[in-house]
């Protein structure tokens, strides 16, 4: 009896279920950019460490400036300079102001900064023109950043933002996720390397090379363990050479259908185990998910390596990914979110006639009139990846609908 499709929730849920997040690393500040915090950050210091001028202009006391007026501006003697990087050296006094430049810290008594343009300067006075209330163009200590508060999080990714709090924060070194190793093997008589010329019958492993840059895409390192051809005693092999190189998971493409070479199945029952192989999507539908065993002579961890054997078909491959590999590779890296951000579009072109399975079409995303609106980018075929290279997201159609009217309105995963 042939085992029921899944479906893509209960899939990935169960592929999900059997990885954690892998060990932390400590690494430049300028290497982590892109990375995943493997512990959460405190401020050792307040962000600023001192009250400073918002502006440049005069330190004074609020109080003094509270009847300034154009016909009537009080005068201060300006008794200092203080450029920014300058500790004070003086104090503001009754009657007296300080000229401040931006980032510089306030001088004790001086609680408000004048905008220089409020101002004029004259033979060593510095007349105000407008009232400042305490605090104005001032820029508290600790603001941004309070001493022994939380920074930032376990489990953020690191974008630029990040890595400037980081080194405000005066670290120079970053904890971060380790990255995850993902072997990556193509299989199947027909593939041939990219850099060979193409004979009848073959056609470039172009698999292995899109799944690698998904990999590098989302944080991992990929591993390429080439073509495996259509025997079992190859599929073995290739697959023991890729335990060897201490990986993470094993992905392999092709080989998960029903056909007499599709012999990735097989060889994953005879070496390790295997869960499920069918869910109900498309592109994507064969699936293999399960794991290979491991001794202490494959490699230094003896354990069993997660298997994910995606279809052939190029579109297929990468769809596989974006919805199950992804998300595992998130989680490897301890992010504390691997979903995308929910989104909805107008479907701008009927879909004919469907199956029961989900289907993830590609479509170009464009905000027009208010609203996103979702284009076909053309064929839809599981090999036809000139449409997945004009897309930018992928239109979801779920299982209970026959078809898809334009108009309709759909969930949408951007793929940029």
């Amino acid at each position: 009896m042939r085992e029921p499709m899944l479906s893509v929730e209960e899939a990935r849920e169960r592929v999900l279920s059997v990885f954690q997040p892998l060990p932390a690393e400590r690494v430049d500040i300028l290497a982590a950019v892109g990375r995943v915090l493997a512990s959460d950050v405190y401020a050792a210091d307040s962000l600023p460490p001192h009250a400073n001028s918002a502006m440049d202009g005069y330190a004074v006391r609020a109080e003094e400036t509270a009847r300034a007026a154009p016909g009537s501006p009080p005068r201060f003697r300006i008794v200092g300079d203080l450029p920014a990087g300058a500790a004070p050296r003086q104090e503001v006094t009754p009657g007296t102001a300080i000229r401040i430049m931006t980032g510089a810290p306030l001088p004790p008594g001086a609680d408000a900064v004048v905008k220089v343009e409020d101002t004029q300067q004259e033979h060593g006075y510095v007349h105000v023109f407008v009232p400042v209330e305490p605090g104005n163009y001032v820029r508290p200590a600790g603001e941004d950043v309070p001493a022994g508060t939380l920074a930032l999080e376990r489990g953020t990714a690191l974008r630029p933002q990040e890595i400037g709090m980081l080194a405000a924060l005066g670290h120079s070194r970053v904890p971060v996720s380790r990255k995850p190793r993902v072997a990556i093997l193509a299989t199947g008589d027909e593939l041939i390397s990219v850099d060979e010329p193409l004979t009848p019958g073959k056609i470039r492993n172009s698999n292995s090379y899109s799944n690698a840059a998904q990999v590098i895409q989302y944080g991992g390192e990929p591993v390429l363990l080439g073509i495996a051809r259509d025997t079992t005693a190859a599929l073995t092999a290739r697959l023991r050479a890729g335990l060897q190189e201490d990986v993470d998971l094993v992905l392999t493409s092709g080989g998960v259908s029903v056909g007499d070479f599709d012999l990735v199945k097989d060889v994953l029952a005879s070496e390790g185990d295997i869960d499920f192989w069918r869910v109900r999507m498309k592109p994507g539908k064969p699936l293999a998910f399960g794991h290979l065993r491991t001794t202490p002579s494959q490699g230094s961890r003896a354990r069993p390596v997660p298997v994910l054997g995606l279809p052939g078909n190029p579109v297929s491959v990468m769809v596989s990914f974006e919805i199950f590999v992804r998300p595992v590779l998130l989680k490897l890296q301890g992010a504390r979110d691997w979903e995308r951000p929910p989104l909805e579009a107008t479907l701008m072109d009927a879909i004919p006639p469907k199956d029961d399975r989900r289907h993830f079409l590609r479509v170009r995303l464009i905000w027009q009139a208010g609203e996103y609106r979702a284009y076909l980018t053309g064929a839809q075929g599981s090999g036809v990846l000139s449409s997945m290279v004009k897309a930018n997201a992928l239109a979801i159609i779920p299982e209970d609908w026959d078809h898809a009217p334009a108009g309709a309105r759909v969930r949408v995963i951007r793929l940029d």
